[in-house]
């Protein structure tokens, strides 16, 4: 029998969330591999912490236009990527475990295309992104920089953050370090700016704000 802490729910329009503290590795795969296939939530575990998260439409909105937005963006470049979906991140060394909201091979796409990926011998991938309305209990900028993930965004349903991995820590792209700017190290002729439009156009007409940003996209990349 496991012995758990109590399970701490919350509640927001982006997600539902709950959390259980004290679990083994063992007893998260128990539960990772008793939930079915199809399923609709999504684990994080971070050394004895199990956090459960159910998308809401708030959360899965956002989500989806990002995924679109990062695609413009390779497509544009003229890059290729492997998407990994919520594909389950298990790393038993590190104690730690994830299904990201998105994740995505591109600089590494050549590495892994056409085939399943082993997170045990394959690099990360090269970009996470996490749509985080609720608050949570997990500190993903360091679950992901101990997978030794190049680059991770955040999305609050408000602000964007972008981080991007220094020896075994994130640095936030966020203008304060001459080093970094407030563009993402993979897209750096994108700035903030441009997500936030095409997210506030898209609330209106999505099909309008993928053309309209597919075409900046294009113009920028010509000129940067």
């Amino acid at each position: 029998m496991v012995t758990t802490g109590v399970p701490v729910e919350h509640q927001a329009l982006g997600e539902k969330c709950v959390t259980v503290s004290g679990l083994t590795w063992d007893a998260y795969q128990q539960i990772l591999h008793a939930l079915p296939n199809s399923r609709a939530v999504r684990l994080t575990y971070d050394q004895g912490t199990l956090e459960i998260v159910m998308p809401l439409e708030d959360h899965e909105f956002a989500l989806r236009l990002i995924e679109r937005f990062i695609v413009i963006l390779v497509a544009a470049m003229g890059l290729k990527i492997k998407t990994m979906g919520s594909t389950t991140m298990d790393r038993p060394d590190l104690d730690r475990g994830s299904e990201p909201d998105c994740a995505y091979y591109i600089q590494n796409q050549a590495v892994v295309t056409g085939r399943k990926v082993d997170f045990s011998q394959d690099p990360p991938p090269d970009l996470v992104v996490e749509v985080d309305i609720t608050n949570t209990d997990i500190a993903k900028d360091r679950l992901y920089a101990s997978m030794g993930v190049p680059e991770f965004w955040r999305y609050n349903g408000q602000v964007w953050r972008i981080f991007q991995l220094q020896g075994e820590a994130y640095q936030e792209c966020d203008g304060l370090c001459p080093a970094f700017g407030h563009r993402s190290p993979t897209f750096d002729w994108v700035n903030k700016e441009d997500l936030y439009h095409f997210l506030e156009q898209a609330q209106q007409d999505e099909i309008a704000a993928e053309q309209n940003f597919r075409a900046l996209a294009q113009q920028k990349f010509k000129q940067s």
